[in-house]
């Protein structure tokens, strides 16, 4: 059963803009929390009146899932299927430079292999001895061309940190130093699933003493937290728990509408897409198919939804779709509105959003 909360914040509306078609259509991004590598000092906001008291329904134990019985034929490689049935192989996890100390945490560039792929990513490593619980982190869309390793996030990358959490935030592949895949678009962007369940695979099959492999969760935001679903029904019990921030559509075909459809740097994709398998309304069975609501049944892990009412990019309708989805099945969920609050959260409504966060990662990693 589902936790349903409203909080009664104003929070300042911010827009992205880096998926924004010219049609002046917006797109998920995390470009507008980042424009600077995460900051040395706390991430509190500024003060806000009281949040409403939470309205709690009883909550059932997420039942055991049912084992998906493999199809006699191969799937569509470009499915959430062919996710469920890749063998992942992450691993060589490797430290680099040091690219920031605070007086709580260490900053590390790292790279590790997804499929045949080598991926970026950055590590925040909390003083002390450890082992310490891992937060994995999957941000939004940011054009490839100008990322940075690490960017996305950086607010709660400090704050985490700061809390005793390894936090390991994924390039993912074709992003800063990461290997290429040319097709990931066109790939309706399903391997950056891969790229973040071979990013936690890698956590456990490391030798790093400081990694707690048997206390990992899930972050994503916008695009990312599309990325956190595909992964939590590819892989059901990889981690502890999962949370997600003004999420894209659960459909592929939602997003692509809303998002490529009427994008002009995305043309010569969608002739691809359009040859190959066919626009949503002359394919539906392959875009439910590349969908992770069509697969929620599997989900086993606790997972929190966080989505602000006034979230022009990402309707908020998206994740009340996702928990009312996940509710009907029995899935441990809970689900925080934030009134007013846009796309990017800021000031109070984020503060009380990574309050909640961190109170839900220590309860399930703790």
């Amino acid at each position: 059963m589902a936790l349903v909360v409203t909080t009664g914040l104003l929070a300042l509306v911010a827009g992205c803009t880096e998926e924004r078609a010219p049609t002046a259509r917006s797109a998920p991004s995390d470009t507008v929390s980042t424009a600077a590598p995460p900051p040395s000092t706390g991430p509190a906001g500024p003060s806000a009146a009281a949040p409403e008291s939470p309205t709690a329904r009883p909550t059932a134990s997420p039942p055991t899932p049912t084992p998906t019985t493999a199809p006699t034929e191969k799937p569509d490689p470009i499915s959430v299927q062919a996710l469920i049935e890749k063998d992942y192989n992450g691993d060589k996890l490797k430290l680099g430079r040091v690219i920031n100390r605070t007086d709580d945490y260490t900053t590390r560039i790292v790279t590790y292999r997804s499929e045949k792929l080598t991926v970026s990513g950055v590590m925040l490593v909390p003083d002390g001895k450890g082992p310490f619980p891992v937060l994995v982190l999957n941000h939004g869309y940011i054009d490839p061309d100008t990322y940075f390793p690490g960017q996305g996030m950086p607010r709660e990358q400090d704050h985490l940190a700061r809390q005793g959490y390894v936090v390991f935030h994924t390039d993912y592949r074709g992003h800063a130093s990461g290997d290429d895949d040319p097709d990931v678009d066109y790939e309706l962007r399903l391997p950056y699933a891969v790229d973040t369940i071979n990013a936690v695979y890698a956590v456990k099959r490391s030798k790093l003493d400081f990694l707690d492999s048997d206390r990992v969760g899930w972050l994503g935001r916008s695009m990312g937290g599309n990325v956190t679903l595909n992964a939590l029904v590819a892989q059901p019990n990889l981690v502890d728990a999962a949370v997600i921030y003004a999420s894209t559509s659960a459909l592929a075909a939602q997003n692509w509408k809303q998002f490529y459809d009427r994008s002009d740097d995305r043309q010569s994709v969608n002739r691809k897409i359009d040859r190959t398998y066919g626009l949503p309304k002359d394919n539906p069975a392959f875009w439910k198919a590349a969908s992770p609501k069509t697969y929620f049944d599997r989900v086993s892990d606790p997972l929190l939804v966080h989505h602000g009412t006034a979230d022009d990019t990402c309707p908020i309708a998206w994740s009340e779709d996702i928990v009312d989805t996940l509710e009907e099945k029995g899935k441990d969920v809970t689900f925080h509105r934030y009134k007013g609050a846009g796309h990017t959260f800021e000031g109070a409504t984020w503060q009380r959003a990574i309050e909640r966060t961190t109170d839900f990662f220590d309860e399930h990693l703790g």
